[in-house]
Formats: C-alpha cells, sequence, structure tokens
C-alpha cells in the first residue's frame, strides 16, 4: 500500500465526460450519472485498506446525498492484471454486498483516472449541477484503524452545501489513500 494525498483541485473546473463499463457490460456516461443538483464521482477499489475501512461510510453518504439531487458514481481506475482483485466480476461482488445504490465502473484504459486527476483510492470529486468542480476532499477524518463512526461528514456536508448553494465549502483537506496502480 502506498499511501497516497490528493493535490489542491481546480476548483471551477469542468468535469471530464466518460463513457466506461460496469461489470454486467452496461455503459455509462457521466449524463448517466448526472445528479439535478450535485455530482459525486469518486475513485475507489476493492482491496484498498482506506477504501474498505471507509465503504460503508460512503454507501451512507452517497444514500443520503440523493434525496438533495446529488447522484454518486464510483470508478476502478487499478491496473486489473496486476491487481485481480479489483477485477469485474469482484467489483460486482463489492457493489452486491456493501449496497451500492450508484454504478460502479471500471476505467481499465485508467484514461478516465487520468483525465479527472485521480491519484488514490479513494479520491473524491464533487460537482456542482452545472458540473464545476466544487470539492476535491476526503470523506472524513478517519484513516484504516481509526474508523470513527462519530467524525465530523466532511464530503456529505461539502455536497449538501454544493447542492444548496452551487458552492463548496472554502476549507478542504486533502484525501489520503492508497496510490492508483497504474499500468506500465
Amino acid at each position: 500500500m502506498a499511501r497516497t494525498e490528493t493535490p489542491a483541485a481546480a476548483l471551477g473546473a469542468t468535469a471530464p465526460d466518460f463513457r466506461l463499463p460496469g461489470p454486467g457490460g452496461r455503459e455509462w456516461t457521466l449524463a448517466h450519472c448526472r445528479g439535478a443538483r450535485g455530482t459525486l464521482v469518486m475513485f475507489i477499489c476493492n482491496h484498498c485498506p482506506f477504501v474498505q475501512a471507509a465503504l460503508e461510510r460512503i454507501v451512507r453518504d452517497c444514500r443520503e446525498l440523493e434525496p438533495l439531487g446529488v447522484k454518486s458514481v464510483a470508478i476502478m481506475p487499478n491496473d486489473i492484471t496486476a491487481y485481480p482483485q479489483d477485477g469485474p466480476e469482484a467489483m460486482a461482488r463489492l457493489a452486491r454486498e456493501a449496497g451500492f445504490t450508484f454504478p460502479y465502473l471500471l476505467d481499465e484504459t485508467q484514461a478516465v483516472a487520468r483525465a479527472y486527476g485521480a491519484v488514490c483510492t479513494p479520491d473524491f470529486f464533487g460537482y456542482d449541477a452545472d458540473l464545476k468542480l466544487r470539492y476535491r476532499g476526503r470523506l472524513d477524518g478517519s484513516t484504516p484503524g481509526r474508523a470513527a463512526q462519530d467524525a465530523p461528514r466532511e464530503l456529505f456536508e461539502a455536497m449538501r452545501q454544493v447542492a444548496e448553494t452551487g458552492l463548496g465549502p472554502e476549507r478542504q483537506l486533502s484525501s489520503v489513500g492508497c496510490s492508483i496502480k497504474w499500468r506500465d
């Protein structure tokens, strides 16, 4: 596990479009995943201990953001040849077992992760209704081994603010996770 922290964000940047398959083969675009008041694009994977420690809270926050007009999508960017535990069958199983209410898509070429500037899992990009970046921060202050259920819900509150005002919070703390497993 190579611990990586997200860099400062170019707030206001437009979300890159994509066309990616889910584990079942259905193709999804950014338009399919777009929310009326905001869109949360997450880069996650199956094997990362940072994602595993936060998964229940990620699913909870995405489920609770939907009634606010914010839709979510998760994208798996890792090299599945080197990390087969992140492949489509395992993705489908994780989505089912964790109760994902959002698509979990495979970025096999890693082009989408590069277009977004994703560097780790989890990596969160929160967009407003016009698909302008308003949040690039962490889920909360928890880390593996310190997954405090009562930690302030930074991502949830940021995306609620985006849905209500179109703007993200002034203070945004970097997400920390495992580095994306890039292909050679």
